[in-house]
């Protein structure tokens, strides 16, 4: 049976990827709605190729002038498009591929509509994962991972008694700067940061892997996508990324997920569970070929920002929520030339601190806090 996608993000790298494995395999997937940005061009090819019932774009005029070209295809625009693609009455999945919080929206209602979630947006569970996984028990809906590090967890936790587990260990390749001084990362450009030496992934992720806050997102989705207490999640570096998480269990044994640097295998993954298909045009894993593997302790002195979503997972509540918040505006501030990249971790820091936390908040309260911390760094620049 053909799966029909929903497809948040579709011109951002995810998304790239998600429509080439749908594209590979048109008799087990189809795209039957896709939101985007302001890539123009990239929404008329998609939709040329796809013929899909429903697109969101984030102005209404470029929705408004699309309308026109492909009168077959409804275009929505805004946050209300968004929700509107999400919960397409037609999905079987939703692909959740945007980058930020404002993914939480969308996959609530989608949750509600009863779609399984790929989720690739693990802002969403950073910011309101409480929330999120209440919700998705209470409609019982899937939560698929579509993140390496957590479908890496999900595939060897599979099958496995939950009681048993010892510790969840996520692998992380360093980033862009892995190899720098903190005194040295004073002077490093925007160019350098957006060099990721594994993986081909969007600006924004590529700066929070540079600096390790992306861990640290992703040590607060384990938390909630796997139920597991923080001081039962760690760190390890690992500069190869070929190991891309593991789990170890009470008798010692540690289960971990192998693979090249590929972001289309945890996607299709995604897609096809609980089965697997070929996958088109990939590099098979040669461990002979690599010959040595490589891991060292995580320095939280070094990668403070990992450090500083640790202490925000631990506190719980509303303090995820704004150090999430913090960390979006403050990339961006850095990516536009207005900060250094060392000052993005000093931003979020000064949020935390200020942050006084609402320990079990409702979605009013998740969205108030993560606007007021928004506006928070922007003070901070102006």
């Amino acid at each position: 049976m053909t799966k029909k996608i929903s497809l948040l993000g579709a011109t951002g790298s995810i998304g790239i990827q998600t429509l080439d494995i749908i594209e590979s395999n048109p008799d087990k997937f189809t795209l039957v709605s896709f939101s985007a940005g302001m890539n123009i061009d990239g929404v008329r090819e998609i939709a040329s190729k796809h013929q899909p019932q429903t697109v969101s774009l984030i102005r209404r005029e470029d929705a408004e002038r699309l309308q026109t070209e492909f009168p077959a295809i409804r275009f929505v625009h805004g946050e209300e498009g968004l929700v509107e693609v999400a919960a397409h009455t037609n999905a079987d999945v939703l692909v959740n591929a945007v980058i930020g919080s404002v993914g939480l929206k969308p996959t609530l209602e989608a949750i509600r509509a009863g779609i399984t979630i790929a989720i690739a947006n693990k802002e969403t569970l950073v910011a309101a994962g409480d929330i999120v996984m209440a919700e998705a028990r209470k409609y019982g809906v899937p939560l698929l991972p579509v993140d390496s590090e957590h479908s890496a967890l999900f595939q060897a936790l599979n099958g496995e008694n939950p009681k048993r587990i010892s510790r969840l260990i996520l692998t992380a390749s360093g980033g862009s700067f892995r190899d720098l001084s903190r005194e040295e990362l004073s002077a490093v450009t925007v160019e350098q940061a957006l060099a990721h030496p594994n993986w081909s992934m969007g600006n924004k992720l590529t700066i929070d892997s540079a600096t390790m806050m992306n861990k640290g997102l992703e040590v607060i989705e384990a938390h909630h996508l796997f139920g597991m207490p923080y001081d039962q999640i760690d760190c390890l570096l690992h500069k190869e990324s070929i190991i891309h998480s593991m789990v170890e269990f009470e008798d010692t044994s540690v289960m971990a997920q192998l693979g090249s640097p590929d972001m289309r295998v945890p996607i299709q993954y995604a897609l096809t569970y609980p089965d697997r298909i070929p996958m088109q045009n990939a590099k098979p894993l040669r461990l002979e070929d690599i010959g040595k593997l490589h891991f060292e302790k995580m320095d939280l002195v070094r990668f403070k920002a990992l450090g500083l979503a640790y202490a925000a997972g631990r506190e719980g509540g509303t303090m995820p929520t704004a150090m999430n918040a913090a960390n979006e505006v403050a990339v961006a501030l850095f990516m536009a030339g207005r900060i250094p990249f060392i000052q993005i971790e000093d931003m979020i820091e000064r949020v935390m601190d200020a942050h006084r936390t609402s320990s079990v908040p409702d979605l009013e309260t998740i969205l108030e806090v993560d606007s007021l911390a928004r506006k928070m760094v922007y003070a901070m620049v102006e």
